[in-house]
């Protein structure tokens, strides 16, 4: 008499350990590109004290040119990965970053480093949608939602690995060494792709060449307005000019998207009230954590007098915060809705920006601590649940532009963030020192200002968020269909 051995696992360990490799690599590829936004804050001081002497200004475009361009490729890129292949577009974005990196260690000028910092950007925006569509499409459908979870923490806890690897190189390297610590980063990666990660299927799209340039000079115009008003005047030609143009780029882009046969991104997807609310709510939350991570990495060295190293390592607390709750953002949101769980997920987001306006040379960093982990709760609620609400909204033939357009609202959001508090920091702070008042309490104030022009504008921007995330699905119509249904009617919507 024999016996039949028992099946093997052999072939189900191997596929399990292959998902949670891929996923490694897709959230390593995510984290790196958005470190470089919150690295960045860290370099100022280095770059303000530089051969470059940027001013107020230039040192937001130095920060913002990254971001700006990340944000408005984002979308097409999406397209880009759809019709040439996500694996392929990865690896494009990757050697592209890595490229951007290796010009800005070696810019002799601001405008080559601006140059660089452009390139890196595109670059990101490159890998930053494929990561995306490649983990989607080697996740099963019942671990779809923890890949989401996971890859939208990489993205947050991004700017705080960010700063404490940037506070690592800066302790002890000029403000190039900063670059010259990315440009492995990108070749290790590569390589990684290269070997590891699927091949995704291509679906047909179509590029909008026209659509992604308004979007570009929209965000560029609009930026241009907020960054340079103060030293322009906000009601000079060029600052008044720069707006105008903006709405007028804007209003262009949206008549296009309704008129064009394959927009860039389609205007008619906003009639969803979960993905518009998931949006603009994802895009107000990483504007509160950007406008945080410029503000705090000069507040505490010129006002607290840390170095390099231990202004990094001060927030580092932060991500552990945001990695423990975020993995009960989806469970909460299916226990009391998506509508209460980012509503006070963003209230503590804008809790946390009000106490550190408070905050002095006097403060003790505990008491600092334990703002900055108030605001590391809220995000970790509010991340997984709003880019679940955009996913599961948008039909499987448009993921490219679903998951761009979660990408684009993160970095237009971070790229308004640092720019809006940026320049009321340094109106405030030029204001303060040219009455007399001493560097540290000067900068105390502004810092104060920016701060509660942060959490205004999460708050107001959260109860919308709230009350659009109330809308009901169409009857009978689970999330997971949703995703994955081509024939959702956008025009009927």
């Amino acid at each position: 008499m024999t016996t039949s051995a028992p099946p093997s696992t052999d072939g189900t360990s191997t596929r399990s350990a292959g998902r949670r490799s891929v996923t490694a690599l897709m959230c390593a590829c995510v984290l790196v590109a958005q470190s470089l936004v919150a690295a960045m804050n860290l370099a100022i001081p280095k770059i303000a004290a530089s051969d470059l002497h940027p001013t107020p200004a230039q040192l937001l475009w130095i920060v913002d040119t990254y971001v700006l361009v990340f944000a408005g490729l984002l979308i097409p890129a999406g397209a880009l990965g759809d019709r040439y292949g996500r694996k392929g577009t990865l690896l494009t974005g990757l050697a592209v970053f890595g490229t951007g990196a290796l010009l800005s260690a070696l810019a002799p000028t601001l405008p080559v480093l601006l140059a660089g910092r452009a390139v890196s950007g595109a670059g990101a925006a490159l890998l930053v949608p494929a990561t995306m569509s490649v983990l989607l499409h080697a996740s099963p459908p019942g671990r779809k939602a923890a890949a989401i979870a996971a890859w939208s923490t990489a993205m947050g806890v991004g700017g705080l690995v960010g700063n404490a690897g940037g506070a690592l190189i800066l302790q002890y390297l000029p403000w190039q060494g900063l670059f010259w610590g990315y440009v492995p980063l990108a070749l290790l990666l590569l390589g990684w792709v290269a070997r590891s990660a699927p091949a995704v299927p291509r679906q047909t799209a179509t590029l909008d060449l026209p659509g992604s340039a308004l979007l570009v000079l929209g965000s560029f115009a609009l930026l241009f307005g907020i960054i340079e008003g103060p030293g322009l005047g906000w009601a000079s030609t060029p600052v008044l000019g720069a707006f105008a143009l903006a709405l007028l780029l804007f209003t262009v882009f949206v008549r296009h998207g309704l008129r064009a046969a394959h927009p860039v991104l389609d205007p008619r997807l906003f009639r969803l009230p979960r993905l518009r609310a998931g949006s603009a709510g994802i895009a107000v939350g990483f504007f509160g954590m950007f406008a945080l991570f410029y503000v705090n990495a000069q507040f505490l060295q010129y006002v607290k007098g840390y170095a390099p190293l231990r202004t990094g390592f001060a927030i580092v607390p932060l991500a552990f915060g945001m990695l423990a709750v975020t993995r009960y953002g989806m469970r909460l949101a299916q226990r009391i809705g998506e509508a209460r769980t980012s509503g006070a997920a963003l209230l503590l987001v804008a809790t946390g920006l009000l106490l550190l306006s408070t905050a002095d040379a006097g403060t003790p960093y505990l008491r600092y601590l334990a703002y900055l982990l108030l605001m590391a709760v809220g995000a970790g609620l509010a991340m997984p649940t709003l880019s679940h609400a955009i996913v599961t909204s948008v039909p499987a033939h448009q993921a490219g532009m679903g998951s761009g357009l979660q990408g684009a609202a993160r970095e237009l959001g971070a790229a308004l963030g640092i720019a809006v508090v940026g320049t009321a920091l340094s109106v405030r702070y030029a204001a303060g020192t040219g009455h007399g008042t001493s560097a540290a309490a000067a900068f105390t104030d502004a810092a104060a200002l920016g701060y509660r022009i942060a959490a205004a504008v999460v708050l107001v921007v959260g109860a919308v968020v709230t009350v659009g995330l109330r809308s009901r699905r169409p009857a009978g119509v689970t999330p997971v269909e949703a995703s994955a249904s081509p024939t959702l009617d956008l025009k009927s919507t």
